[in-house]
């Protein structure tokens, strides 16, 4: 029986030797994650980590999920490795799903197949174990060596591999720096020859010089044995330069995914322009200039019109309503790249409209966003409430001017300076029949 009857039976035992082939660029596909729902705790008290999440990892390519700290990056992550259970949706690797329950010989495959390299390389070591016994772990389980001396033999190829030793072998997790424990943490994965390799935030707690042979040993790794990276984190700077195509994640929901190159020049969803503008420029004099952009989601008006993740072509995925993806299908057929990071000059002069063309390369609704802060309103309320108390309107009006918010500062000041020349015309008037009656 074929593993598509398998599948349709609810019995499918081994994973297949290929995925199935994406009919649009004629490559395998080897995760794929459907509308995935991730749910933590019941009832009332339940958080909804992740929502209907979308994705094809091809395979030989590094797919990166970035996002800021509590998006969802690794609660999608563990749940690859079958850690997090999906509340709805499914995941499939090589076209056969492994969410959910599974058979035992299918759940061994898969842990064969996937391996995962842990973003704190102190925690995810046992202080109690060898290095040698942490590396063969692996091996011991699925007994993928032929003897004593194969497994020796595998284990010191790969500890030489990723620049350690084989005299570390008999040391501790605790007798290692940082980098070095990352190392073991990659050897122990890759000693499994692992087709999938969930890598979460697998340099973040490392010294920037170190930073860079990590990645290089797992741009090795994957040029020599064919690996495929799910990578996860949330530095842009250093994810544009290891990864084929990118999906940004925020609050649970995907918003964009695209090849790595058209992501940068092309950044249409405003999440995703704030993430490039906060990337760090090593001058400090235009990191000081620089214009940071700050995404507001309460721009997004979603009440009536659902936003869904939407393919706008050049295989650029944008996660929006109706009419967001119309003005995001339109920037980019005019094919001209996005200015995603600002640099204000100076000693240029500077004027309230500056931030307004600093930040000019978006959508219509988005530049009224960046014109005038989300509260200022500028409610009628203000005009009242200035009306009947003036001195304290006026006061008002220069804190708001202060914090631009400029039509807020309208209001107040029109409904302070309409008060005070009422007040004036009454007391003028009290003086006057007060001298009459005098007379």
């Amino acid at each position: 029986m074929s593993n598509l009857n398998q599948e349709k039976a609810g019995r499918v035992t081994h994973l297949p030797e290929h995925g199935p082939i994406d009919e649009k660029n004629g490559k395998e596909i080897l995760l794929s994650v459907k509308n995935v729902d991730i749910t933590f705790g019941k009832g009332d008290s339940a958080v909804k980590a992740v929502k209907n999440a979308s994705f094809d990892i091809y395979r030989g390519e590094t797919f990166s999920l970035v996002g800021e700290s509590g998006s969802g990056k690794t609660t999608v992550g563990r749940a690859v490795i079958r850690v997090n259970p999906c509340a709805s949706g499914e995941i499939l690797y090589k076209g056969v799903r492994i969410s959910g329950k599974i058979p035992h010989s299918l759940d061994r495959e898969v842990i064969r197949n996937i391996q995962m390299v842990f973003q704190d390389p102190a925690a995810s070591l046992n202080e109690r174990a060898t290095v040698d016994y942490i590396v063969s772990e692996g091996l011991y389980n699925f007994h993928l060596f032929e003897n004593e001396a194969d497994r020796v033999r595998k284990v010191e190829e790969m500890i030489n591999e990723v620049g350690l030793l084989p005299e570390h072998l008999t040391r501790y997790p605790h007798e290692f720096s940082g980098g070095q424990r990352q190392r073991i943490g990659l050897a122990r994965a890759m000693v499994m020859e692992p087709e999938l390799v969930v890598a979460d935030e697998p340099i973040s707690a490392l010294d920037v010089s170190i930073r860079a042979q990590v990645l290089n040993l797992l741009k090795k790794f994957q040029v020599e044995k064919n690996v495929t990276y799910l990578f996860i984190a949330h530095d842009l700077s250093i994810v544009r330069f290891i990864s084929d195509r990118i999906g940004v994640i925020y609050k649970g929901n995907i918003v964009e995914i695209a090849e790595a190159d058209e992501l940068f020049e092309f950044p249409l969803h405003p999440y995703t322009h704030s993430l490039i503008s906060a990337i760090p420029i090593p001058d400090p004099k235009l990191e000081k200039n620089k214009v940071l952009y700050t995404y507001d989601p309460s721009m997004h008006d979603y009440s009536t019109d659902q936003p869904e993740l939407v393919n706008i072509g050049h295989d650029h995925y944008v996660y929006g309503n109706k009419k967001e993806i119309a003005e995001y299908r339109a920037i980019r057929e005019k094919g001209v790249p996005l200015k995603s990071i600002n640099i204000v000059d100076p000693d240029a002069p500077q004027s309230k409209s500056a931030p307004q063309k600093a930040a000019d390369v978006h959508t219509a609704s988005e530049d009224e966003f960046l014109q005038a802060p989300v509260h200022d309103t500028g409610s009628v309320w203000y005009r009242v409430l200035s009306f009947f108390l003036p001195v304290l309107g006026l006061i008002a009006a220069f804190v708001f001017r202060h914090f631009h918010y400029y039509r807020n500062y309208t209001a107040c000041k029109k409904g302070a300076v309409t008060g005070l020349i009422v007040l004036g015309a009454v007391v003028v008037l009290f003086v006057v029949l007060l001298i009459l009656v005098v007379i």
